[in-house]
């Protein structure tokens, strides 16, 4: 790797950038007059990969996971770099994921946020409102969509419980994580069931009975 340039706010990047046109950008998130989105929302024609380095943003982290960009956390470690680099040269795709987050920061609708997911043929773009609901198989996420198909995706349930609560998704068993939006119908019991808009029925656990019925309105 060759180090093109170093600049301390948006706009020195900005003119490195154009000046340069390099292949990686390592990008700040909190910088002098702006952040980093602000500076990606700058450039015309984003051709490169960004690696974000950032001290912890929940906003900001979830954003990048979200597109499945790479990032980095301060404090730096040496090893962490080493595999995002690694993780950049070997994820080469024709989906830009830099652009995927620029329009999930654009988007007020949470619904429409796209989740970019790692598939056998490389990545995947999908919209929040086109998962139906996600099952979990030990380390892996069955992913079932309003078009029927199911995909199987190399992350536990857990992580993506964390990132798609905030979109309008409830983990409501153990092993499954729901659209609120697409429930059908409440089917009373001990703890009882949902229907969901594929005709597929997801059980609710008990101890997630009151959260699902006051998220219902009830």
């Amino acid at each position: 790797m060759e180090v093109l340039a170093e600049c301390a706010n948006i706009n020195e990047g900005k003119a490195a950038i154009e000046e340069h046109a390099p292949a990686l950008v390592f990008l700040d998130i909190e910088m002098p007059f702006g952040n980093g989105f602000d500076l990606l929302e700058s450039i015309n024609d984003i051709r490169f990969e960004t690696i974000f380095v950032t001290a912890f943003s929940h906003y900001a982290i979830k954003a990048i996971q979200h597109s499945a960009a790479n990032y980095i956390l301060k404090p730096i470690d040496i090893d962490e770099l080493i595999q995002a680099v690694d993780k950049v040269l070997a994820g080469k795709s024709e989906i830009n994921t830099t652009a995927i987050l620029l329009d999930n920061l654009k988007t007020k609708q949470q619904q429409e946020t796209k989740i970019v997911l790692p598939v056998l043929e490389g990545l995947e773009v999908i919209k929040a409102k086109e998962v139906v609901h996600c099952e979990a198989h030990d380390n892996f996420t069955k992913f079932y969509l309003e078009n029927g198909e199911s995909k199987l995706i190399c992350r536990t349930l857990k992580h993506y419980t964390e990132l798609m609560e905030p979109l309008g998704f409830m983990r409501v068993h153990k092993s499954h994580l729901i659209n609120v939006d697409k429930i059908t119908k409440y089917i009373k019991g001990k703890s009882g069931y949902v229907q969901l808009s594929n005709e597929d029925q997801v059980p609710v656990s008990p101890v997630k009975k009151e959260k699902l019925l006051q998220q219902l309105g009830q």
